[in-house]
């Protein structure tokens, strides 16, 4: 069904795709007052192009160099200023910055990874001072070479956890680390309990994400060199994770940069693409059946040059996924600098001459997308070595195309509060988009808290879906475009008459107690436990029913519901 779905929405491209459009960037740094680069050390650099203030414009945060302190540009109202934070002194070379609210208050703490130096979390008291939590927190304090860092809710249990991706080329002595949150500002190594490999793999990034569907959050690692192959961890939703690399078919062993995530094809599923040198860089599509198959050299995205920072953008807003990687060679060779891939609606991708990418001759690494002027096209920011300032390439694609767009932001309640690992669902006439939202992602970087969807010619979406990590689904229908929606946890449980998929079940994963709402009547529910065997069942359910299967072993179950109107089926996930 997914692959119809999906198939359709390829179709669907094809005939709305506009063949006239022109995507358009503009390098804009020197208008924006960015006057920053980095030198003298490897591998420059991580950026955040994030709003740290919440003040509904995308700020842009620079790492820095030794000797020098990051930098913080605030939007105001799509110009960008130097400012200065009440943060304490961190001149060291820094890599991965994350903003993320570790104490679910509402506000942006700071994470800040170095590999020169110990790593530094600063607490944000909702005023924008920020103090050193640190040697409290739990966190290391050593210095342990580290360069990449992800946030996600591995357990579910609302607040967002740390993977600490480490590169210690030198002494292969310090391992990734998985670090719970224990919801009172510190954390807990648990890579013992939780089955992590506590080996030093020259990690370069690192991700959490969904790859299977089952409600808890993956963790896929990229790891430099090909003495230590990329891994993919499984949750089994108990605290535990397996490690599935081989038979996933993730497990190259190259000299891997990135771990982009994306549902490029719109089927549901995630997918994974990783740079690399001249080898050629990978994009991994999600087969749906924990495994996956290397497309990159079929569709177009190969590289074939020294790739670093990537990032999926819908640039025209023409509702199919661009890409933009970033190279370290300089254009002067035949090997490209760096490259703007162009989707052709059917998933295979271009480099077009006239996109304004053509002059880009730095030597650039981390990259991340936001929005300066708010108009609903995304822009990219890079970051560059010496003598290049860092880049921002401003989207004018609005001049040549009229397509329509949404932008989503969330906010947990019973779910962290930033919404990381929430699916987001979108409908056009039947035509399905989605979203999948992280904190750490693409090479050391981070980026908007707002998920971009193009809309092209459509003015009304049939619905926006939410699908949280508590199991919670918010749905609001009949959205128009061109605007921005905060959605909140729980806010929006929402159904439209004798529609059979507009079913709200929660929580789920769950410890067995869960509630389903819905408008039907008279309805029955059927489970099956993963052998297929029908293992509970019960009719004549009203429009809220509640249901408690705490007898039942950890594990995923099928849920049917079946009624006049058709059937559904929905997974859950039982973890006591």
């Amino acid at each position: 069904m997914k692959f119809r779905n999906a198939l359709i929405y390829v179709l669907a491209i094809l005939f709305t795709h506009n063949l006239f459009a022109q995507i358009s960037f503009t390098e804009s740094s020197a208008a924006q007052n960015i006057n920053v680069f980095h030198s003298l050390n490897s591998f420059v650099g991580g950026v955040a192009f994030y709003d740290f203030d919440n003040d509904g414009w995308d700020d842009i945060t620079f790492s820095s160099q030794a000797g020098d302190p990051l930098r913080f540009y605030k939007n105001n109202a799509g110009s960008l200023s130097l400012i200065t934070l009440n943060v304490p002194e961190y001149n060291t070379d820094t890599r991965q910055i994350n903003w993320v609210d570790i104490d679910n208050d509402g506000d942006n703490d700071l994470f800040v990874v170095s590999n020169s130096a110990a790593n530094r979390l600063f607490l944000n008291d909702g005023a924008m001072n920020f103090t050193d939590i640190t040697s409290s927190s739990g966190i290391s304090m050593d210095s342990m070479k580290s360069w990449a860092a992800a946030w996600g809710d591995y357990n579910n249990d609302g607040f967002l956890d740390l993977f600490l991706g480490n590169r210690d080329f030198a002494n292969r002595t310090y391992p990734n680390i998985l670090y719970k949150n224990n919801g009172d500002n510190t954390f807990t190594n648990v890579n013992s309990i939780a089955g992590i490999s506590n080996d030093n793999h020259l990690t370069l990034c690192a991700s959490f994400f969904d790859f299977n569907n089952d409600g808890w959050q993956d963790i896929y690692v990229s790891n430099d060199r090909i003495i230590t192959s990329n891994i993919l961890y499984k949750n089994n939703g108990d605290g535990t994770f397996s490690d599935i690399s081989v038979s996933s078919g993730t497990d190259i062993s190259i000299d891997a940069m990135s771990t982009t995530i994306e549902d490029y094809n719109y089927d549901g599923w995630l997918d994974i693409y990783v740079t690399n040198t001249q080898a050629g860089n990978s994009f991994f599509i999600n087969n749906g059946d924990e495994t996956f198959t290397d497309v990159a050299s079929s569709n177009g995205t190969i590289f074939n040059s020294i790739a670093w920072g990537a990032v999926f953008i819908d640039a025209d807003n023409d509702r199919d996924q661009d890409l933009y990687v970033s190279g370290m060679l300089d254009g002067s060779t035949s090997a490209l600098p760096s490259a703007f891939y162009e989707n052709s609606g059917s998933g295979n991708f271009t480099i077009p001459s006239n996109a304004g990418f053509a002059n880009d001759t730095a030597e650039s690494y981390s990259n991340a997308i936001g929005d300066i002027n708010n108009d609903g096209y995304p822009d990219i920011t890079v970051i560059n070595n010496s003598p290049d300032y860092n880049f921002l390439w401003m989207n004018n694609s609005s001049n040549n195309v009229n397509n329509n767009w949404l932008k989503v932001t969330l906010e947990g309640t019973t779910s962290n509060r930033m919404g990381i690992g929430s699916w987001i669902e979108i409908s056009l006439g039947g035509n399905k988009q989605y979203r999948y939202t992280l904190n750490g992602e693409g090479y050391t970087s981070q980026n908007s808290g707002a998920e971009f969807f193009g809309l092209g010619n459509s003015t009304t979406m049939d619905y926006v879906k939410v699908t949280w990590l508590s199991g919670v689904e918010d749905i609001l229908y009949n959205v128009s475009s061109n605007q921005k929606i905060h959605i909140v946890e729980s806010s929006t449980l929402s159904v439209s008459d004798n529609k059979i998929d507009d079913i709200v079940l929660f929580p789920n994963p769950s410890k067995g107690k869960m509630t389903l709402i819905t408008n039907l009547n008279n309805y029955q529910v059927n489970l099956y436990n993963i052998l297929g065997a029908r293992i509970y069942s019960e009719l004549n359910l009203s429009n809220t029913s509640s249901f408690n299967f705490g007898n039942l072993k950890n594990g995923i179950y099928l849920m049917k519901i079946i009624s006049p109107h058709g059937e559904q089926s929905k997974k859950i996930v039982i973890s006591q």
